[in-house]
């Protein structure tokens, strides 16, 4: 049908079928609506008649092809599926009244506009918004909370990945006492003038599919692979700088931070495309998404230099974390895609920065 056709049916079109109910009734009735050049909206049918100002009713949007509701106080409401028929009627004295939604259906200009809002409204949410959110979630977060989700990331990765360290009683010993004697260089452990027990534990396991690896779990929990202490051999100072870069990201809080940013996003994304089940729940409860989250790039070189300066402070090798670096690049190569390498990437540049933030720390002396 041309527009101008289109027009014409516009202007000679004087009613509208549809039906009719009375308030408080389901039963409905054929019946026809017009529009007088007055404005005097009727409604007339098989015992039907019906007469109001036009601008007293209210008359639902345009919404795709839902019928439109006509709704007469205290007396019923009209239906009709007929909406071009209702905008032809009403256009003489109201304008177009094809409801926001419907326009802007049919314009499709505002409709790219709208989408571009709603675009840069979620991205200034994941920008901005979301990572206030997860400062003031850390913030607020009691002891409980972190003390609970670790307790179930260990749970959960001793029945999935790990299994019982093959150390010697001996070995493991040794490498307690120099965790903890590190350990109490850290602000948690002084108050003061005051030291106080390390709010630190460290547990040795077999690494199985994760190899060469250490991690820390919110609570202070640091899990350390035998894998990693094989590939160190006897030197411990490397085995120290690793474990004092994990109590970096421990005092940073950054695990909390990623696993609270990890469910901020899954509700970001069931805010915008509805529910995805229990994909924020599996963020905060299950164990092994702890594992899964990797730190940033700003994370890791925060807890570098959380390693340099916690040796340099503990009397130890300040450049063991680089060293340890280097060995897996030697041993592994930098493109593995496992082990340690794959939660904490070796890269040139971090190395550099490394080693220079130590020479600085050293200098200060």
């Amino acid at each position: 049908m041309s527009k101008a056709s289109t027009l014409a049916s516009e202007v000679i079109q004087k009613t509208v079928s549809g039906l009719w109910r009375l308030s408080g009734s389901a039963r409905a009735t054929p019946a026809v609506l017009s529009i007088d050049d007055s404005a005097t909206t009727s409604v007339t049918g098989d015992g039907v008649a019906v007469s109001l100002p036009l601008s007293t009713l209210q008359i639902s949007d345009r919404i795709g092809s839902i019928p439109r509701y006509i709704t007469f106080p205290d007396q019923g409401v009209f239906e009709t599926a007929d909406n071009d028929g209702i905008d032809a009627l009403m256009k003489p004295h109201v304008g177009r009244h094809a409801g926001l939604i419907h326009q802007l259906e049919r314009f499709h200009p505002r409709l790219f506009v709208f989408v571009a809002l709603a675009i840069a409204f979620c991205f200034a949410l994941y920008r901005f918004a979301l990572p206030a959110l997860v400062e003031v979630a850390v913030l607020v977060t009691p002891p409980i909370v972190p003390q609970l989700m670790s307790q179930s990331a260990l749970v959960s990765l001793d029945k999935t990945v790990f299994s019982e360290s093959g150390l010697a009683v001996e070995r493991q010993k040794a490498l307690v006492e120099k965790f903890m004697q590190i350990a109490a260089f850290t602000p948690h452990s002084i108050k003061g003038d005051v030291r106080q027990p390390a709010p630190y534990t460290l547990n040795f396991r077999k690494g199985g599919i994760i190899g060469p690896n250490a991690f820390a779990l919110p609570d202070g929990t640091v899990v350390l692979t035998d894998e990693l202490v094989e590939l160190a051999g006897q030197d411990d100072e490397i085995v120290l700088g690793v474990l004092a870069h994990e109590i970096g990201h421990v005092d940073h809080r950054h695990s909390l931070r990623q696993l609270y940013r990890a469910a901020g996003v899954a509700t970001l994304i069931m805010f915008i495309g509805g529910d995805i089940g229990s994909g924020t729940e599996d963020v905060l409860v299950q164990g092994s998404a702890v594992l899964a989250l990797s730190y940033s790039r700003s994370a890791e070189a925060e807890a570098d230099r959380y390693s340099v300066e916690l040796m340099h402070k503990a009397g130890h090798d300040p450049l063991a974390i680089t060293r340890f670096f280097e060995l897996l690049r030697t041993k592994l190569g930098e493109s593995s895609d496992s082990g340690f390498l794959s939660t904490h990437p070796a890269t040139p540049e971090r190395i550099a920065e490394t080693r220079r933030y130590a020479e600085e720390i050293a200098a200060r002396k």
